[in-house]
């Protein structure tokens, strides 16, 4: 499932194994077997030079932590990416749900780059974007989700910039842009919805064969939905009323649990083809 954060970008070996280990290792409650890893992410087009690479830096960076039994390695998810995969989980699902309980409420945050902490600001735009938020103008943040506060307030504070940022709850006022103008310059929701558009003509009528082919449209489907937390802001009804993102990511999320069983046991067979 989807990582939180600070991810690697959608496509990438890491990010394909996040995925593999997101949707198949996690569920299963079991370290995987290295074999088991490179044969899945060879079949998602990654080389195994290249599997390799993305399976050590992973391990480098706390991921995940090697076990070694005999001659093999068999690798265990560390619980910063449970944590991740769980958070991930929860925004993946939630993009087709609906927002229709918005009482106006907005939470805007003012922050202030200081230049001295100027490597962190690539950081603090990938959190935003991953929280909803949209910019609508230099410096200005906000999102409809004033649920959201708690987890800002952890960014701001980790990435030092408490000192130079400003928030507030409340409603939008009669002075300066409307809602709807908020809306068409603090998301580009236009292309987002032809990327919603795209998905569903690439899967939805997609009906793979048992064995392989199910397990890799199941991971295929997962991988092309979990670059949508970060970009789907999940505007409540009142803002982007009948919003294609919903319906779309509904279909999906009803793909993946028809093939799940599936796809669960063709994973217990791969992976428990490897002799330790």
């Amino acid at each position: 499932m989807a990582a939180s954060g600070d991810a690697t970008g959608p496509g990438s070996a890491r990010s394909q194994l996040l995925t593999v280990l997101g949707e198949l290792v996690w569920p299963s409650g079991r370290a995987a077997w290295t074999a088991s890893l490179l044969r899945v992410m060879e079949g998602l087009g990654i080389e195994e030079r290249t599997a390799r690479q993305a399976i050590a830096r992973s391990a480098r960076d706390g991921w995940i932590a090697p076990e070694r039994v005999g001659r093999q390695t068999r690798w265990a998810l560390a619980p910063q990416l449970v944590r991740a995969f769980e958070e991930g989980t929860q925004r993946v699902a939630s993009l087709s749900e609906p927002f229709l309980d918005w009482d106006g409420t907005w939470l805007v945050l003012f922050v202030t780059v200081p230049h001295e902490l100027r490597a962190v600001r690539k950081r603090l735009y990938a959190r935003l974007e991953w929280a909803g938020f949209g910019n609508p103008g230099p410096g200005v943040w906000l999102s409809p989700h004033a649920e959201r506060g708690a987890q800002l307030l952890r960014t701001i504070e980790e990435l030092g910039l408490a000192d130079s940022t400003l928030s507030f709850h409340g409603a939008i006022g009669a002075i300066g842009l409307s809602e709807a103008e908020i809306v068409a310059s603090g998301w580009d929701t236009v292309a987002l919805a032809a990327r919603y558009a795209a998905l569903d003509a690439e899967f939805r009528d997609l009906d793979p064969a048992p064995g392989d082919a199910t397990l890799y449209a199941h991971l295929r489907v997962l991988g092309a939905l979990q670059a949508f937390p970060f970009l789907d802001p999940q505007l409540p009804e009142a803002l982007l009323p009948d919003w294609i993102g919903r319906r779309v990511t509904a279909r999906m999320q009803e793909l993946r649990r028809r093939w799940a069983p599936r796809v669960r046991r063709r994973w217990e067979e791969i992976d428990g083809e490897v002799d330790g």
